[in-house]
């Protein structure tokens, strides 16, 4: 049995958390009990109040007042109006990171997997470590990633375009 990923796993670094999440199992309880598993295959690390591309840059909001909280949190936010965008916070508190969930097996796209794992504006500031409708489970595993710049973030202009901070498995 896989064990739930602690707090402290997600109190690091965001640039080491961001590719160690590859490979963990996202797991999700349904209003119905039925439990769903998934492996995340690519996630996107934005890096506290510095970082032009974080939603933090902009600073401390009612929107973005998770972010400032400890790592292993949720913070979820809608585009478009139509899909929520699953964030996990990292660091110590006032960190102000957070990692963009942008796959899991067999779902690309950040909206996709929102809709995917029916998640609403409830899940803001739910605590991972001991939510029972969300949480990330250790595989064990530690695959073959590649790394990329980030995507849909040209309003950050440079250096934060090119920065590599898009993790993905290897095929």
């Amino acid at each position: 049995m896989s064990q739930r990923l602690s707090s402290k796993f997600f109190q690091r670094d965001v640039l080491k958390i961001a590719p160690d999440l590859l490979d963990k199992t996202l797991v999700r309880q349904l209003d119905d009990k039925s439990i769903q598993e998934y492996v995340i295959t690519e996630v996107e690390a934005y890096r506290g109040t510095d970082d032009l591309a974080c939603h933090a840059s902009k600073g401390r909001t009612p929107r973005t007042e998770v972010m400032f909280r400890e790592g292993g949190l949720v913070y979820i936010y809608l585009i478009y109006g139509l899909y929520w965008m699953l964030n996990i916070v990292a660091g110590k508190e006032n960190d102000a990171s957070a990692i963009l969930i942008r796959g899991i097996e067999g779902i690309s796209g950040p909206g996709r997997v929102g809709k995917a794992l029916q998640l609403d504006k409830s899940f803001y500031g739910e605590d991972l470590f001991i939510s029972d409708r969300i949480w990330i489970e250790d595989s064990g595993n530690k695959p073959k990633f590649s790394r990329s710049p980030r995507i849909g973030i040209d309003y950050a202009g440079e250096p934060w375009i090119s920065k590599p901070w898009r993790f993905l498995i290897e095929d």
